[in-house]
């Protein structure tokens, strides 16, 4: 493999003119890279033994060192399916495919993100028509926000200012077999939002995208003004850990600024550089080539895949609660080790503290990121889901019709 100081660069795009297709290739260039555009649609996939490949225009590829996905939301399915060949060959993606398929997918990423404590709009998803004054009902009435699925750049988000036309607007569009969302209306940040960049660990640029006129979609290809804004760390972080929940390095995390802080509306997988560049002033193609670089060597492992591979072990997610036995010690008298369970991370407050220090003093509440013996992570874990379905299950109205 080349040193990362002379990389051999993929840009996956079919718009080899396009502005951040451009500036990708300008800057990986600039950063004396070798750097090449590749159709996406013109590859084919080779399946066999001990051996994925990739076929480029008829001929076998040649080698890469990074590649750099912008894949459109047309060819999403293709698209991945390339990427991921490219991961099965060892090559270091810039976004990883199972992260471009959870973004693309509007319910599915609100599905991934809402299980975690990050602000979204109360979202509701239903098809029969006698959910859906409920669901209106659910996320706070009238006004709402209306969006198709598959809908980008602002097409199929419209805004209903009563009940009556929202129920036919959704009634009518599942009519035609589209799938909408209904989200809560946050009036306070009408006709402006917030885009952050976000490049590995770190947001590299963030700025404030304004409506013009009567518009209430900010979207810059809707005519919309940007200006450079200084995030506080709360947005900051939030954008950071939006796009680390849905497995994303480079993303365009777009939020509201409610009056309850920030509120996530979509994490894009392919943002474009042109507007934030042009707001902040700086060189984010360039943060983006330089990740790249930083991780051509040093790619990061999928745990997943990595830490399942020997018989009876695997890893799982410990929640340290009164009945655990760990609340108040600190790692070295847990007795995990002893029980073959390594901690690799906690997460506490919303932060994550990786690798912890033996003389940490566990609370209650903190999330263990574990990697052990199965059989002796379960002995930590059935209290405390019988728990949480006790209270769903007492939770429930009188009236519920669901089966019990």
């Amino acid at each position: 493999m080349s040193k990362p100081s002379e990389m051999k660069l993929c840009i996956l795009s079919r718009s080899p003119n396009n502005y951040s297709t451009g500036r990708l290739r300008e800057a990986a260039l600039a950063r004396g890279h070798k750097v090449k555009v590749l159709n996406t649609l013109k590859f084919a996939i080779s399946l066999d033994k001990s051996s994925p490949d990739l076929h480029y225009r008829g001929k076998v590829l040649s080698d890469y060192d990074g590649v750099i996905p912008r894949i459109g939301a047309s060819i999403t399915f293709f698209g991945t399916s390339v990427v991921r060949q490219f991961e099965q060959m060892g090559v270091f993606c810039a976004n990883s495919s199972l992260g471009i398929a959870n973004s693309r997918d509007k319910l599915r990423s609100l599905q991934i993100l809402s299980r975690f404590d990050v602000g979204i709009p109360a979202t509701e998803f239903v098809r029969d028509k006698h959910d859906v004054l409920p669901a209106i009902e659910r996320v706070g009435g009238a006004p709402v926000i209306i969006k198709l699925l598959e809908g980008t750049q602002g097409v199929g988000v419209i805004l209903a200012d009563s009940v009556k036309v929202a129920q036919a607007i959704i009634e009518t569009l599942q009519s035609t077999k589209q799938n909408v969302l209904i989200q809560k209306f946050v009036a306070e940040s009408k006709g402006k939002d917030l885009r952050a960049f976000v490049v590995g660990d770190r947001v590299v640029g963030a700025m404030r995208r304004i409506a013009q006129g009567d518009e209430f979609r900010s979207n810059v290809h809707r005519g919309g003004r940007v200006e450079k804004v200084q995030l506080d760390s709360v947005y900051e972080e939030t954008a950071v850990r939006a796009a680390q929940i849905m497995g994303l390095r480079v993303a365009g995390v777009d939020m509201l600024e409610g009056k309850d802080g920030p509120s996530i509306m979509e994490v894009n997988s392919s943002p474009g550089l042109e507007g934030i560049e042009a707001a902040t002033g700086s060189d984010i193609a360039g943060s983006i080539v330089d990740y790249v670089a930083d991780n051509v060597q040093y790619p990061e492992l999928d745990i997943r895949q990595r830490l399942t591979v020997s018989r009876g072990y695997g890893a799982a997610e410990v929640i340290v609660g009164e009945e655990s036995g760990l609340a108040g010690k600190s790692f070295e008298e847990s007795g995990l080790r002893d029980r073959d369970i390594v901690v690799l991370s906690v997460t506490r407050d919303g932060m994550v503290i990786a690798n912890p220090r033996g003389a940490r003093v566990m609370q209650s509440g903190d999330r263990l990121l574990c990697f052990g013996k199965v059989e002796n992570m379960k002995l930590l874990l059935p209290a405390e889901i019988r728990k949480k379905r006790k209270r769903k299950i007492e939770s429930r109205p009188e009236n519920s019709s669901e089966p019990q």
